[in-house]
């Protein structure tokens, strides 16, 4: 039962899918309304991380237990204009049926040391509001809302933005 984080490859679609979909479909139940979490269907979530699992900014790691993928994570450092190197966590997602077993935080803390060897002094990730255990976990992680919010009008649902110096 040991947990390997490795980048992910397109041959990990289908380990990807499985976990994104149970997610947002279990995990996001009660966060999200009803309409935003059934408008992503199969289709769309496969259309989705095609595009990411080829996109060459950014890097998607997965975490592979016994086999199976059971967490994905995707974050990029990118240089701004005065030089400073941004860090950004663009997703974390682990199998609803794997949560407390450290994936999350296997996968959060590989991203953050990249980040940092990219240059990144910081990072920051956007949480739904109301997604309380996301939030506990990120906080009880060194992260902390720095006050943004924003809501996409594909979800409808207020986010907060975290953010992680190390510094």
């Amino acid at each position: 039962m040991t947990l390997q984080v490795r980048p992910a490859t397109p041959d990990d679609l289908s380990g990807v899918l499985e976990v994104f979909l149970a997610c947002w479909r279990e995990s996001y139940r009660g966060v999200l309304p009803d309409a935003a979490i059934d408008a992503m269907t199969d289709a769309r979530a496969e259309t989705l991380w095609r595009r990411v699992l080829s996109d060459p900014v950014g890097i998607v790691l997965v975490a592979e237990r016994d086999g199976g993928i059971v967490g994905i994570t995707r974050y990029a450092a990118t240089s701004n204009s005065d030089g400073r190197v941004d860090g950004a966590v663009h997703s974390l997602y682990v199998s609803p049926r794997a949560h407390g077993g450290g994936i999350g935080g296997a996968l959060l803390t590989q991203a953050t040391a990249e980040l940092r060897e990219a240059g990144a002094e910081a990072a920051t990730l956007w949480v739904f509001a109301a997604n309380a255990p996301s939030i506990g976990f990120y906080e009880a992680k060194g992260w902390h809302p720095d006050g943004a919010t924003r809501t996409q009008p594909e979800f409808g649902e207020s986010e907060q933005r975290m953010r992680k110096e190390w510094t």
